[in-house]
């Protein structure tokens, strides 16, 4: 540590150093103590919350601190997975950690099911980036992509302000409000493109490569396992533990889930949604900035009333679906046709016109009621094809327990206004 070693010391050590390199005819050598702090080089911080009004607020909200973290293990970046909520270690430490689904950060086709510690900072570290290989191209697409609509909307804009410029003197009463108009849509289309095309250069410069893009290292994963106790739920957790240098502390928030990030539901859509019952829709409210704080946990019979959840995925985004009643049996089998059996809580989608309520890549999300109480982590899905109808998630009440047994003070990041 700077400070920590005197003069006479240095002195001491550097001519004993030199007597041992005398002792193999080795006397061309100078040497010198330099006292330093190590730093890793983490890449830039993540974004600041963006505004739903912001042009850019669909793609910088993968940028963001937000739930819904779309992650990858840096050894496998072709593999994502989601980071789902933050806990603080507790006690005398100031680690915050990020749960996740174990099979995230160690692929089951790729690692052992073995108990992975992280000990010490001596030991080598398994690295977790922010936008795994696909994620991060998606993110360019979708960026390049809005730029070409919103060039589109310039060019249609611009066709009607020259065909109303012909008829503008002889009736201009009649068409001064659709010059206003398109006028102001060119405006704005051309803002958009500008604070799009600023982005873009931004990400490129700055996230392209996967050094730049980690976010911290696995700190405890314990073997994938099934209870033996009377509720046989399979163990298949992660904690990630957060590089500081990546987080604006002065201006994060906590576990706050984005309710406009990477979803095509309004505001309005999604409050007439999450209580479809007419007398019950007023104890729900839009959150200001589509921000939800998430600040209780539903426990034991509570998780299994049928209730309108939510979930913000790595592949997904926000979507609503439905909880169940019954809980699921689920056989999975190994490579050696050996099979095991968990139990886990059924989701399902909202409705045959919504869609999925999970795809591939969602595992670590987080799945929460219409009041922000935390439901469970999810882990995967099932479905007679390709396509996911049915989504399974541990109960958070219990994989929070698990982590108690290994960090005895851990607890939810609390809510930071």
């Amino acid at each position: 540590m700077p400070g920590t070693l005197s003069r006479d010391d240095a002195e001491i050590a550097a001519v004993g150093c030199k007597q041992i390199l005398l002792q193999s005819q080795i006397t061309d050598v100078e040497i010198a103590f330099r006292e330093s702090v190590f730093a890793r080089s983490v890449g830039p911080q993540l974004l600041n919350y963006v505004p739903s009004t912001e042009p850019t607020a669909y793609v910088q909200s993968s940028f963001t601190p937000a739930l819904g973290l779309r992650i990858a293990s840096k050894s496998t970046p072709f593999l994502e997975g989601t980071g789902g909520l933050y806990i603080c270690e507790g006690g005398e430490s100031n680690r915050v950690f990020v749960l996740t689904a174990r099979h995230v950060v160690f692929p089951e086709n790729t690692y052992r099911s073995n108990l992975y510690t992280c000990r010490n900072n001596c030991q080598p570290r398994h690295e977790v980036i922010l936008l795994g290989s696909k994620a991060y191209q998606d993110v360019l697409g979708s960026v390049m992509g809005n730029i070409g609509r919103q060039a589109v909307m310039v060019n249609l804009c611009k066709d009607e302000l020259e065909r109303l410029e012909e008829v503008l003197e002889d009736d201009w009463a009649a068409n001064f409000e659709d010059w206003e108009l398109f006028g102001g849509a060119v405006e704005e289309a051309e803002k958009s493109i500008e604070t799009l095309n600023e982005f873009h250069t931004k990400i490129t410069r700055s996230w392209a490569l996967e050094n730049e893009r980690i976010l911290g290292h696995v700190a405890h994963a314990p073997p994938i396992s099934i209870g033996t106790r009377d509720k046989c739920y399979m163990e298949d957790w992660a904690l990630v533990e957060l590089h500081r240098e990546k987080i604006d502390w002065t201006d994060f928030r906590g576990n706050v889930l984005d309710l406009g990030r990477r979803t095509e539901i309004s505001p309005a859509d999604f409050a007439l949604k999450m209580y479809p019952h007419a007398d019950a829709r007023t104890s729900f409210e839009y959150p200001l900035g589509g921000l939800l704080q998430l600040q209780d946990v539903v426990k034991g019979d509570e998780l299994h009333h049928p209730t309108t959840l939510d979930v913000n995925g790595n592949t997904t985004g926000v979507t609503i679906g439905r909880g169940s009643s019954i809980e699921s049996f689920v056989r999975k089998y190994d490579d050696y046709g050996i099979g095991s059996t968990s139990m886990q809580v059924a989701i399902y989608p909202y409705s045959h016109e919504d869609g999925a309520f999970s795809a591939p890549g969602d595992s670590g999300s987080i799945v929460v009621d219409g009041k922000g109480r935390i439901m469970g982590i999810l882990t995967g899905g099932a479905g007679k094809t390709d396509s996911i109808d049915v989504t399974y998630m541990l109960p958070y009440y219990w994989v929070e327990e698990r982590i108690k047994a290994v960090f005895p003070n851990a607890h939810l990041h609390p809510f930071m206004a």
